[in-house]
């Protein structure tokens, strides 16, 4: 089935976002949280925060940040490359030298999407499933998310934001 394109626009606001991290030979994860999409300089930055259950009971804060460009290429927040989008969905992949993440984006129920990962190699081997749903457009400036150290290098804020 042929989807729409998408473009970067398409993207802003404010998404709930469920993940279910499926590890071979491990405990499931679980994520709960909201996802981002501000306007920056260079796109959009992207910021998730939520609550990770790692396995059973244990629970914790987890937040990450990603800058998008108008040509759907995704950025780590310290400025790597990661992969680029594609438009209309489908596979795309980013090696990280030995693992593998095969990604497959699906943009079939607009508004609602869904990212399948798959992540193989000698240090990782799982499988991911995002669902994007409940789009909030911004009104309004919204406050940024409060770094957490741990899991945080170099978040994209403009200078106007900065802390």
């Amino acid at each position: 089935m042929r989807q729409n394109s998408r473009k970067l626009t398409d993207f802003e606001g404010e998404w709930r976002l469920r993940k279910s991290i499926i590890q071979d030979g491990e405990a499931d994860w679980e994520f709960r949280g909201t996802a981002g999409w501000r306007p920056h300089d260079n796109g959009l930055a992207y910021h998730e925060y939520g609550q990770l259950r790692l396995g059973g009971d244990k629970i914790v804060t987890a937040k990450r940040s990603y800058l998008w460009c108008p040509d759907l290429s995704v950025y780590f927040d310290d400025g790597r490359f990661f992969h680029k989008v594609p438009a209309e969905g489908g596979r795309t992949e980013h090696w990280c030298d030995p693992d593998l993440y095969d990604v497959t984006y699906d943009f079939g129920e607009w508004p609602e999407f869904r990212v399948e990962w798959s992540v193989t190699g000698p240090h990782k081997s799982y499988r991911m499933t995002c669902l994007y749903s409940d789009r909030r457009c911004p009104s309004k400036p919204v406050e940024p998310f409060k770094p957490i150290p741990q899991f945080v290098v170099k978040p994209f804020y403009g200078p106007e934001e900065e802390q």
